[in-house]
């Protein structure tokens, strides 16, 4: 059974919706490719998942260890490649100016995030560098 529904509205912009919860996010290529850039393109969004998938896995180590996450803030950058057009590089640096853990804690949550779902699913051609400035 489907858990997501998509459509084409043209002009290079899809929307999509999330069965469950009813919420949908649009999407649209970006200018470097046709497109108006006028919301996440497809790869912004691959992006965007890993970096919400490793503050998940974060958060869940967060919670079951006491942890304030709250704050923690993540920088992403995409970097394409072509012949044939994709995703060479994610660039993700993670801050949390004032993070209460200890080391031990903060090697956790580190861990947690480089093993996260989207980060196991991704092609090995796609180079994770990952950033955790922890203070």
């Amino acid at each position: 059974m489907a858990s997501m529904q998509g459509d084409y509205l043209g002009s290079l912009r899809t929307r999509d919706l999330h069965l469950l919860s009813g919420n949908t996010l649009v999407t649209d290529a970006p200018p470097d490719n046709n497109g108006k850039g006028e919301a996440f393109s497809p790869t912004d969004l691959v992006c965007a998942a890993l970096s919400s998938c490793m503050m998940t896995l974060m958060g869940m180590v967060a919670e079951r260890e006491n942890i304030d996450l709250n704050g923690l803030h993540s920088d992403i950058t995409k970097v394409m490649a072509s012949n044939p057009r994709r995703i060479s590089e994610i660039h993700i640096a993670f801050t949390h100016p004032g993070l209460k853990a200890t080391d031990v804690q903060k090697q956790k949550l580190m861990n947690a995030a480089l093993t996260c779902p989207v980060a196991k699913s991704l092609s090995e051609h796609i180079q994770q560098k990952i950033i955790f400035n922890f203070q």
